[in-house]
């Protein structure tokens, strides 16, 4: 009875554009359709704040169904499933303008195509699809992931580039490599100064908190899952900004 009133008052909460939408997700409805509902949600309603109250809350509303979409861990039959439902979430982030989730789900999607479907030419990933998905995951700070993409966007070119070191293409497949090992270094560059700005962060964090606890720096930490590293990403990145922030406040007392 509690459980059906707190499912009620939730849905009053929920804009009346976005009803639909929001309805389409609890029952795991993720398809072009959708997507088409959505997009005639977030352009419903006559004035500028009641469209931001109504992007902010299919937000709210995608992030938690992504959440509840993608458990931690999943049978392998399911992989199929799990990657159209990513490619769902992220076409829908793009469309309420969560660059960071978008991120994540393309992650997500890029892995499981990479790993189940390399053998087939309509749905293995290009060079150019982990080009653009490096180069974007640059530009929002998320370095490690960049690194990765630039490698994986490498491994794509060098084949081709073995097979044809002789032809006239040979100075461009060189250039390009260049080009992305440089990308791919500044990627590791930035990455290795975060993780330092990030244990800083960490220290002021426990020491705002009143929580003085040893630091955990073991070794050989388990590998996560795509979107559980962008996560991490995003949580740090925070972070670093609130230390930003106090450092400021620190020089103008």
């Amino acid at each position: 009875m509690v459980a059906a009133e707190e499912e009620e008052e939730r849905d009053a909460a929920i804009p009346e554009p976005l009803s639909l939408f929001a309805s389409c997700l609890s029952q795991h409805r993720f398809g072009d359709q959708e997507l088409r509902v959505l997009e005639a949600a977030l352009s419903a309603g006559g004035d500028v704040p009641a469209l931001l109250a109504t992007r902010a809350e299919a937000r709210c509303l995608l992030r938690a169904s992504a959440v509840e979409a993608f458990p931690a861990t999943g049978p392998v039959e399911e992989d199929g499933r799990r990657f159209a439902t990513a490619d769902f979430f992220a076409r829908a982030f793009a469309l309420v303008g969560d660059v960071e989730s978008c991120l994540a789900m393309k992650y997500e999607a890029l892995v499981l195509r990479e790993s189940k479907y390399s053998d087939d030419h309509h749905l293995q990933v290009s060079h150019d699809e982990w080009l653009t998905f490096a180069k974007d995951s640059l530009d929002n700070g998320f370095y490690t992931i960049a690194s990765k993409a630039f490698a994986n966007a490498l491994a794509h070119i060098r084949p081709s580039h073995a097979r044809h070191l002789d032809s006239a293409n040979s100075i461009q497949e060189k250039d390009r490599i260049n080009n992305i090992t440089g990308l791919q270094n500044l990627a590791k560059s930035l990455s290795a100064q975060h993780s330092v700005q990030t244990q800083s962060a960490e220290y002021m964090k426990r020491r705002t908190s009143g929580v003085h606890e040893k630091c955990n720096l073991q070794p050989g930490k388990p590998k996560l899952p795509g979107s559980s590293m962008f996560r991490l990403g995003i949580k740090t990145r925070n972070i670093k900004k609130l230390l930003r922030s106090q450092e400021r406040n620190l020089d103008e007392i």
